[in-house]
């Protein structure tokens, strides 16, 4: 069964661990419902938790969508989920929005990713690009004017360049645009953009001239379709030169600047239902495996042992925030008990 369909699957309820239709025929009353939403980046791993919790907690139905980071943010300070899906640390301004909500919350980071720039196999020029390529290829003053490969490096060539990237209520867009351009939300907007990486998936997979950027693990999944673009950041102080995503290169910080971590968010006002106390600590205990599984890279073994020391104290809030950089490595946060 394809991701698609799968999602399709969970985003209509239909992951219970006993189906509504039967409960009602058996005169059991229904599953109660975990609400999750958010990033489509986390989605695979929230779909992977919610395929494998019902194995171990009987009556509950975990359902999973993906409006994109700040899309799930919204519902969830609103109060229509219980958990939020997030590829970056929650803003400022939505920590607030929560808070006039009443909506506290524990940040529980789950993974890391390196945000992947791909190109379609038939494409023989671009096997690497600088960040500053990227940058004047991706910022606001590129839009109706940068439209052809030639115009990014002497010698590629003279084609139109059709470009695939994350739509704006995503945390990709946030995480890429802060990253390559220098400011989050700054970018050109005459690109096909989507919430849902697999439109990006097929787009770039089906257009000889096309350049887009998704998580790895969507690359990962669909390698035999796509290639992968080596990022040079010429301002890192290493030498490493261009450089591919991997697992190793993404852990080990020298796929830069688009290593990031992921996060799950769970609402604190919902851990007093045993159900959705149990599904977060689930996902403290298994997100580092089952995130392999599903083509992420697992914390290291000393980060998940942070993250479980500050789940047991069941600490409210972020620890990102004023005087803290969404680069910060995750361990020296995690140790700072902010």
């Amino acid at each position: 069964m394809t991701r698609v369909l799968v999602g399709l699957l969970i985003a209509f309820s239909v992951t219970a661990a006993c189906g509504r239709g039967d409960s009602q025929q058996s005169g059991q009353p229904a599953p109660s419902v975990i609400a999750i939403d958010g990033s489509s980046t986390v989605f695979p791993i929230g779909e992977a938790l919610a395929e494998e919790f019902p194995k171990t907690y009987q009556g509950a139905q975990v359902t999973v969508g993906q409006s994109g980071t700040t899309g799930g943010f919204q519902k969830f300070c609103r109060g229509e989920t219980d958990i939020s899906n997030a590829s970056r640390p929650i803003k400022a301004s939505e920590v607030q929005t929560c808070a006039a909500a009443g909506i506290e919350f524990v940040e529980i980071p789950v993974a890391y990713d390196g945000l992947s720039v791909v190109v379609n196999p038939k494409n023989t020029w671009a096997q690497s690009m600088t960040v500053a390529e990227l940058k004047k290829l991706w910022e606001p003053a590129a839009q109706g004017k940068i439209m052809r490969w030639s115009q990014i490096r002497a010698g590629w060539p003279d084609r139109e360049i059709h470009l695939y990237g994350a739509g704006t209520d995503s945390g990709t867009f946030d995480s890429f645009t802060e990253s390559i351009v220098g400011k989050t939300d700054a970018s050109r907007g005459d690109y096909t953009g989507s919430e849902d990486d697999n439109v990006l998936v097929q787009g770039v997979a089906g257009d000889e001239n096309a350049l887009g950027y998704f998580g790895y693990a969507y690359y990962a999944e669909n390698k035999d379709k796509l290639k992968l673009v080596a990022i040079d950041d010429e301002n890192a102080d290493n030498g490493a030169g261009p450089v591919l995503p991997s697992p190793e290169t993404v852990r080990n910080g020298t796929y830069r600047p688009l290593s990031r971590p992921l996060f799950i968010y769970v609402s604190t006002a919902k851990l007093q239902r045993p159900e959705v106390k149990a599904f977060a600590d689930f996902i403290v205990t298994n997100s580092a495996k089952l995130a392999g599984e599903v083509g992420y890279v697992a914390l290291s073994d000393a980060e998940q042992q942070l993250v479980k020391d500050r789940w047991g104290t069941a600490r409210a809030g972020s620890m990102y925030g004023e005087g803290v950089s969404d680069t910060t490595p995750l361990e020296q946060l995690l140790k700072s008990g902010r």
